[in-house]
């Protein structure tokens, strides 16, 4: 079973791109966890692909959607983004707006319904927290759960699963701390990446068990 992960820096997680440093071609955060937790199941039945890029918006995915995932042709489709559409907004004026990112999130889905018709999707909830990248704007940053809303939304009118991810980084950061969690309130640590790495195997489970 081919499975790919997609999305931006969450994904992404300092993976290499070069491929004769395969230890390093998931990348450091949640992708590798999940990995790591199906290869205990089994050595030969998983295939994971990671194509998330750092900075990322919807309309970046949108762009590259053939290169990088079709041509892959997975079993599984793995879709998390939405902080960076806002992130990109409060920073450089150049985020997506909420109806655009509906429009184009849309697009992606139906396009890629019609090109890997048997592929199972999976998409992920967008989430934030307090940390030292979202602290001065946080009134701006909670845009995410609005993006979220559309992304839960958009996983309900196609049928897909959907991962939801902010209660869980919500729970996590009052138990251990958002820092220790997010590390900047919108990157995984470690820690972090097993939450979401967590409530993504509950989800795959329930399509294949």
């Amino acid at each position: 079973m081919k499975i790919l992960f997609y999305g931006d820096s969450i994904t992404d997680a300092g993976r290499s791109r070069e491929v004769d440093v395969p230890n390093r071609l998931l990348g450091g955060g949640y992708v590798a966890y999940v990995a790591n937790q199906l290869l205990e199941r089994s050595l030969t039945d998983y295939d994971i692909v990671n194509r998330g890029i750092g900075g990322n918006r919807i309309v970046n995915l949108y762009e590259r959607i053939k290169v990088d995932c079709w041509n892959h042709n997975p079993d599984v489709l793995s879709i998390l983004v939405g902080v960076n559409d806002v992130w990109h907004e409060i920073n450089r004026q150049n985020g997506v707006e909420l109806d655009r990112f509906e429009r184009v999130y849309r697009m992606l889905l139906e396009d890629t319904v019609k090109a890997l018709p048997n592929t199972k999707i999976i998409i992920c909830e967008p989430f934030i927290l307090r940390g030292v990248a979202t602290e001065e704007n946080f009134d701006r940053f909670l845009e995410v759960k609005e993006y979220a809303k559309v992304v839960k939304k958009l996983a309900e009118e196609f049928s897909l699963t959907f991962v939801p991810l902010q209660d869980a980084m919500d729970a996590a950061g009052e138990k251990y701390g958002n820092e220790e969690i997010l590390r900047d309130g919108v990157h995984p640590t470690m820690k972090g990446a097993v939450v979401l790495g967590r409530e993504w195997l509950k989800a795959f489970d329930g399509i294949f068990r």
